[in-house]
Order: structure tokens, then C-alpha cells, then sequence
């Protein structure tokens, strides 16, 4: 199928994968082409997401994206792709290598999502009990009663979107940083339907196990909502170099030249 790309930069070619599941490449922008400065990257919008929209009737599950990147692979006339991986993506990008190893030339996973449903679980309660704090609560009512609905409505909607992504900061405050952005319900609902109740590490032992493994990176905040003990056991899995940062869910926004430093010295370069 087709699906909307976007190249920016030259050199070695990374692929990013952007979260959601159901969202689209620009909320990581403008932070993650700063890493265009020495190769190329090729964003993509997920099928069921941001441009890259499906009917209805369309599957959008977990083998239908990872057959998409393979897809985009033998598109592009690669033998093996370098893949970076944010949120949903770096679950993915998993999912990818677990289908297809050898096609994998190198791995970095920025905040990725859960190996496990159990982990998955994990991040729902804590994100939600973060929503429900006083300060958030207060800042809800006071946009409430602000008025801007009826005065402003693009900068209510810009503020309530803040709001709701709140839970995924160190400080909420720094939600203003980030990009806006929309998720598919459709899409994000048949990903994880798609899933089950999953658990990647059988599978990641049993690949590691007969493969060469690829140079492998995973980046996660000591504040993320995600549980961390997921990411360290995903490194651990992959013989992976782990970084963490004392940031929430968004290092690309909340400490972008730790995090810019941290993808430059991994990624390929000219």
C-alpha cells in the first residue's frame, strides 16, 4: 500500500518509526531532524495514521506495519535497515527484527513501548494516576473557566492537548514543547487488540539466541510513565547499550541535546 514518507538530510539512511500506534511522524518534529545534519532520515505515517490513512476495511494490526517496513525495505533496494524507533515504533521496530533478523543492520529504541501486556498495564494505571494530580487537576479548571474556548478555540485546543499529555513529562510544563498531534482510535485500538496479551521474551531469547545480534540502543527516562524495568530488560535481551535519562516519556523534547547527543554517537554517520 502506499504510505506518506517524508526524506529530509544525506548520508547513511535511518528509518524512523514514530509512535502512536495511530499517530504520524510530526509530533516528533521539529527535535528529531536535528539528527539530519550528518545522514539521511526517512519518516514514514504508519498505515491507519496522518497521511497515510486505510478504509475501514482495511487490517491495521501488528503484521500488517511490520509488513509495511518490509515493505519500504525491498522499495528502497536495501539488504537491511537501520531503524530508529520512538514510543509504539520501538515496539515495533522489535516486532520487525523478531519477523524478519536479518534485516536489521541496527537497532536504537527511543522510550519504547512494552515488551509485555503486563508492563503495558503498568504504564495505563500510572499515566492515569498522573492525570488525576492536583496541579493537573487545577490547570482543568482553570482553562475550563477561562473563557479562551468561546475567545480562542485554536489556543484551547493547543492548552487541552497540553493537558492531556501531561502525565507523560517530568514537568508537564514542558508538554508546551511538544508538537500536537492526533491518534487514530481505529487504528490504536486493533494494534493492541492485535497483540493480547503479549510477552516478547520468549521470542527475543529464542532469536538472540541463533542470530547475530545488531548494534542495539535503548534510550528511556527515569520519569517515563513506561515502566523502565521493560527497557532494561529489553537492553539486557538485545545486549543492548542503555542510556537512561532523568526525563519523562519525550527525551527529544524534554532534553533534546542529551538526546540528539546520545542518537548521533549510535547512529550511522557521513
Amino acid at each position: 500500500m502506499q504510505l506518506f514518507t517524508r526524506r529530509v538530510g544525506s548520508g547513511p539512511l535511518v528509518v524512523v518509526v514514530h509512535g502512536g500506534p495511530g499517530a504520524s511522524h510530526d509530533y516528533l518534529l521539529p527535535q528529531y531532524d536535528l539528527l539530519a545534519r550528518s545522514r539521511s532520515l526517512l519518516y514514514y505515517d504508519q498505515r491507519g495514521g496522518g497521511q497515510s490513512p486505510v478504509s475501514r476495511d482495511t487490517p491495521v494490526g501488528w503484521r500488517e506495519h511490520v509488513a509495511d517496513l518490509e515493505g519500504m525495505r525491498e522499495h528502497l533496494g536495501l539488504e537491511r535497515l537501520v531503524l530508529c524507533g520512538y514510543s509504539w515504533g520501538g515496539l515495533l521496530a522489535v516486532l520487525y527484527f523478531l519477523e524478519h533478523p536479518e534485516r536489521v543492520e541496527r537497532l536504537a529504541l527511543v522510550s519504547p513501548a512494552s515488551i509485555t501486556a503486563a508492563y503495558r498495564k503498568q504504564f495505563e494505571d500510572e499515566f492515569a494516576r498522573r492525570l488525576q494530580a492536583p496541579e493537573i487537576e487545577r490547570e482543568r479548571a482553570t482553562l475550563r473557566a477561562s473563557g479562551l474556548r468561546e475567545r480562542d478555540p485554536a489556543a484551547y485546543q493547543r492548552r487541552a492537548f497540553e493537558l492531556s499529555v501531561a502525565g507523560y513529562f517530568r514537568d508537564f510544563h514542558d508538554a508546551r514543547n511538544l508538537t500536537a498531534f492526533r491518534v487514530t482510535a481505529r487504528t490504536q485500538e486493533a494494534v493492541w487488540k492485535s497483540l493480547g496479551d503479549y510477552d516478547l521474551r520468549p521470542q527475543l531469547r529464542n532469536t538472540v539466541s541463533r542470530v547475530p545480534l545488531p548494534p542495539s540502543l535503548v534510550v528511556h527516562g527515569t520519569f517515563d510513565p513506561l515502566p523502565i524495568a521493560g527497557s532494561r530488560e529489553l537492553a539486557g535481551l538485545l545486549s543492548a547499550k542503555l542510556v537512561e535519562l532523568p526525563v519523562g516519556h519525550c527525551p527529544h523534547v524534554e532534553a533534546t541535546e542529551d538526546f540528539v547527543r546520545t542518537l548521533d554517537a549510535f547512529l550511522p554517520s557521513i
